[in-house]
């Protein structure tokens, strides 16, 4: 007998709550009990589960749990011997997406495991048993081939058509006085056969991974194999996008004429992404017409050489006699986010500026040994770099911050490329606008300021929309503040939502 309502409301109720601060604790007839910290947030909930299995089986009897965390809620029922009676999880709402799918559901259906027994379903009447083999056979034989050339009515109804009548190519009943013309038809219409280069033994439907992430994942480890959220499949879709391998090199520019608006922790972050999901050779050029700060912002190697050196070196590095490896004594590798950075010219002396027949040739090195190459840029649209850096782009990107002089930089920036027509202006209507809520790169925010910075992002993101391919908004995080940028440094709500500029970006490719 399966469990009843009465008896569910009769069970001891749990409360496994998980906080993001990386705290949680289950709650047990009023007395809290400290999780294990487990490090992160999946962990937590790993812990949790634990403690309410152990609760059950102290109990030798179902406990029913409310569950909670940052991103959603339900309630379980846990046995002593582990199994889970039901489950219902609904997701807190997400946050806008500058895309949305084409079709979103107003609600998450919850997903249920059912191990109650199911009642004994009513007596079905049994059909007729269908003809034997032999029978069968014998009324195909007596069918007018070929059988195609049958209707779908007479095919019904073929085992009681009388002796006397037969069918038509078309599938009207005939007499046996017509049974020679309708053979005629027959004859002459095209016998129609598939080809086996149109069949395929190896279609079959793909598999669905189970849940990995949320309470899901929790329980898909403890043993109930549970279907991923829609949180989830987005995610997993991401990804895919990132991780593609695109026939020829691409290369983004990351561009805004106004200083501080993100450029450089936009260009370490999509170089960190790309190469980490997709494997690819990338580099990150800091293509400032004075010293840029995108070294200042990654990892610096065991050398000082900069883009400079690289121009006087291309002769060699271009020659079909030298190794992928030479291009090391150019640039800075990143150890963890396994990107190369090319600097620009440091040298406080120097007042060298790179030239349009200097970035031609730095890009035709840099595409013999990578597969995409993000470029930084400085705040002069005029300058001869800036304006040759478009000509090379298959992808620009528009960083801003919650700024208002920031957002019309961005503006202006994208109106002066539209002016110019033809490939400028094609950038610019595909353009990817990445909004990040911080404010001022000296300055944490906390509180009001904090909220003020996210309905300014909101606002910006909403003006920017109906004049670009895809805006995404980035939260603030602390870690991006100052110092290099490291992705596994990264709150995991700002790591998902760059992996979701990232993928947008990578749509355009």
């Amino acid at each position: 007998m399966g469990t009843t309502p009465t008896e569910v409301l009769a069970f001891p109720s749990i409360k496994a709550i998980v906080r993001d601060n990386g705290t949680a604790e289950v709650v047990v007839a009023g007395n809290s009990r400290v999780v294990p910290d487990g490090g992160s947030l999946q962990d937590l909930r790993n812990n949790a589960l634990a403690l309410v299995v152990g609760e059950a089986q102290t109990l030798k009897r179902p406990v029913r749990v409310q569950i909670e965390d940052p991103e959603g809620h339900g309630e379980l029922i846990v046995h002593p011997d582990n199994k889970i009676e039901s489950v219902s999880y609904e997701p807190r709402p997400a946050r806008r997406r500058a895309q949305a799918p084409a079709t979103t559901p107003e609600t998450v259906a919850p997903a249920v495991i059912e191990t109650v027994p199911m009642a004994a379903p009513e007596p079905v009447a049994v059909p007729a048993q269908p003809a034997p083999i032999e029978e069968t056979a014998a009324a195909v034989e007596r069918q007018p081939w070929p059988p195609a050339l049958v209707g779908p009515d007479t095919a019904a109804d073929a085992t009681s058509t009388p002796a006397s009548e037969d069918t038509s190519p078309n599938g009207q009943r005939i007499t046996e006085a017509e049974v020679p013309q309708a053979a005629a038809a027959a004859s002459q219409a095209p016998l129609t056969r598939r080809s086996l280069k149109e069949t395929s033994f190896l279609v079959s439907a793909p598999v669905l991974e189970p849940a990995t992430k949320g309470w899901r994942g929790s329980l898909t480890r403890l043993g109930f194999r549970m279907d991923p959220s829609p949180e989830e499949l987005a995610e997993r879709e991401d990804i895919r996008t990132v991780s593609q391998h695109w026939p020829g090199p691409r290369t983004i520019a990351v561009v805004n004429r106004k200083g501080g608006a993100n450029k450089t922790p936009t260009v370490v972050m999509l170089s960190a992404i790309l190469a980490r999901y997709s494997g690819a050779a990338t580099v990150a050029w800091d293509n400032n017409e004075s010293q840029g700060t995108l070294g200042w912002r990654t990892e610096k190697g065991a050398h000082n050489r900069s883009v400079l050196d690289l121009i006087d070196s291309s002769t060699e590095l271009l020659s079909p006699s030298t190794n992928a490896a030479e291009i090391a004594k150019f640039v800075h590798h990143q150890t963890a986010d396994k990107f190369d950075v090319l600097r620009s010219d440091e040298n406080e002396e120097g007042d060298h500026e790179v030239t349009a027949e200097e970035v031609d040739i730095a890009h035709q090195v840099l595409t013999r040994y990578y597969r995409l190459v993000v470029m930084d840029s400085g705040n002069t649209a005029r300058a001869a770099n800036w304006r040759r850096m478009i000509d090379h782009t298959n992808q620009l990107v528009v960083p801003v911050t919650a700024i208002e002089d920031r957002a019309e930089a961005a503006r202006l920036t994208l109106q002066t490329l539209e002016s110019r027509g033809g490939h400028d202006a094609e950038l610019a209507r595909n353009a990817v606008v990445i909004v990040s809520e911080s404010t001022d790169a000296k300055r944490s925010m906390t509180g009001d300021a904090l909220k003020r910075a996210k309905a300014e992002a909101q606002r910006i993101a909403d003006g920017f929309e109906p004049f670009v391919r895809s805006v995404v908004r980035i939260p603030y995080d602390p870690a991006m503040v100052n110092g290099p940028i490291r992705y596994e440094a990264l709150q995991p709500a700002t790591q998902r939502a760059w992996l979701a500029a990232a993928a947008a970006v990578a749509k355009g490719f």
